[in-house]
């Protein structure tokens, strides 16, 4: 049986990555963003929202540390960052045009998302975001502005958030949200459901035992064990949230090498429905974000998982 509830989604043209032949240095797709959003935009059921523009960078500078704020306009530092070799060629300007300013307009949608949620209840799907690896004082792992953070700072700042209200990160990535478990590290109003695979990047133990309800599994997992230990924790949660963040990312496939996980893309659209059907359950505000995704399959896991559970 579906779920019975409107889907909002947010996507902005800005959000892709156009990199020409640049796109080879790196397993990301860029433009996965437009596919979903041209194979979703024909849906009566599914309301596409937009951004206003790009996060402005003294927003983002509020939450990053004085050294970070002077890194992330040092192109040395950003390409090691996006995990990408350093061209002499490439321009700082050239970096921040196709890569840094789309991924401002990442924050920008789970700003957007957020407080509309906050105000009208439901779930906002941002298409980019979850760059769950950044912090306030570092970048890494194709991460350069933590949007959770930027954001729930900015919620408090705005009033739509109180410092004692609880939030909730639930993060499907594959790899552990390092960089949320370590910008939360001493909040204990943040509370992190974190399944990744243990035997890949991040390894940070610091940040691992920061998270709350910690589902580490093996490279070669498959989809029925995923989903089977993913459940239960599910379980875990009480309704004391007043704000969810889903870090969906889809590195979980088969297809991704990055990932080393086993899932198909019906796995995904499963995963994302038991995830909104418990949110829903205990009426949790929820904000859907994008997280990593590296092979083909990608757009399409998303796509789908959206239609499946458009009607939730």
């Amino acid at each position: 049986m579906k779920l019975k509830q409107l889907m909002n989604v947010i996507y902005d043209d800005h959000y892709n990555f156009d990199l020409g032949v640049l796109k080879y240095l790196h397993p990301f797709e860029g433009a996965k963003f437009r596919d979903i959003f041209e194979a979703i935009k024909p849906s009566s059921k599914i309301n596409i929202i937009s951004p206003k523009q790009p996060v402005e960078m003294v927003v983002i500078n509020e939450f990053l540390s004085s050294i970070m704020q002077h890194r992330v306009r040092n192109k040395n530092g950003i390409l090691k960052a996006l995990e990408i070799p350093n061209i002499p060629f490439l321009s700082f300007n050239f970096i921040d045009k196709k890569i840094l300013t789309p991924m401002r307009w990442g924050v920008a949608g789970t700003q957007f998302g957020s407080e509309q949620v906050l105000q009208k209840g439901g779930v906002y799907w941002n298409l980019s975001g979850g760059y769950h690896h950044a912090m306030h004082q570092n970048m890494e792992g194709f991460c350069i502005y933590n949007d959770v953070g930027i954001v729930y700072d900015q919620l408090i700042k705005n009033k739509l958030l109180s410092a004692n209200d609880k939030v909730l990160i639930i993060d499907t990535d594959a790899h552990h949200g390092n960089g949320n478990a370590y910008t939360f590290m001493d909040n204990s109003n943040v509370t992190i459901l974190d399944v990744y695979n243990s035997d890949i990047y991040p390894t940070s133990k610091f940040t691992r035992d920061r998270v709350n309800i910690s589902v580490p599994l093996k490279s070669g997992t498959q989809g029925d064990q995923y989903l089977e230990v993913f459940k239960k924790s599910l379980e875990k949660i009480t309704n004391e949230y007043r704000l969810a963040y889903v870090i969906a990312g889809t590195d979980t496939l088969t297809s991704d090498k990055l990932g080393k996980l086993k899932l198909t893309v019906q796995d995904i659209c499963n995963r994302e429905y038991l995830t909104l059907q418990t949110l829903k359950n205990l009426r949790i505000p929820t904000v859907i974000l994008g997280g990593g995704g590296y092979s083909k399959e990608s757009a399409k896991a998303v796509t789908e998982a959206i239609i499946y559970c458009e009607n939730f």
